[in-house]
């Protein structure tokens, strides 16, 4: 991650099973999410430094090609964590928006779910069936007077289910 750095400075990487590390995505400043639809491709990535989700065809022997502009943000979004429903929905955190928002496949924006703290971080889908939203949100830089519930973890019933996790290695 480029924190301090110029736009476009770090990079992303691939841990493979046997230990070995290789970059697979140059030119990145903040990387905070990234997921596979349910098919497998095309595959999402949150930039939070460059204010952009970006989406990729993917396959095995290729890996990732073809990036390009998944979706326009709204009001100066600031991309974080994302997830990707059963039903091949993106939900993305807007790390100064307090809210998540859920795009279709085709970069619609459908829903915004409003969380109430300012810094949204991450979410993802759990419980026993897959079926709650967890939100995680930051108290870093807040003033937790102006913003209490900063730093709390949220659930919410948002009618899909989230995908099973991928094992790492067989």
């Amino acid at each position: 991650m480029a924190y301090h750095q110029s736009v476009g400075a770090a990079s992303l990487y691939r841990l493979d099973p046997d230990g070995s590390v290789e970059v697979v995505l140059n030119q990145v400043t903040v990387s905070n999410g990234l997921e596979w639809s349910p098919g497998g491709s095309p595959v999402y990535y949150n930039d939070t430094g460059t204010f952009t989700i970006s989406v990729f065809d993917y396959d095995t022997a290729a890996g990732l090609t073809n990036r390009r502009t998944f979706a326009e943000l709204p009001d100066g979004g600031r991309p974080d964590g994302l997830t990707v429903d059963a039903d091949g929905g993106l939900w993305t955190a807007m790390s100064n928006g307090g809210a998540v928002y859920r795009y279709s496949a085709e970069g619609v924006l459908e829903e915004k779910l409003a969380v109430p703290v300012r810094k949204v971080t991450a979410c993802t889908f759990g419980g026993d069936h897959l079926d709650r939203l967890f939100i995680t949100t930051s108290q870093e830089n807040i003033d937790t007077r102006e913003d209490p519930l900063a730093g709390s973890l949220f659930s919410a019933d948002v009618g899909v289910k989230g995908l099973p996790v991928r094992l790492f290695a067989s």
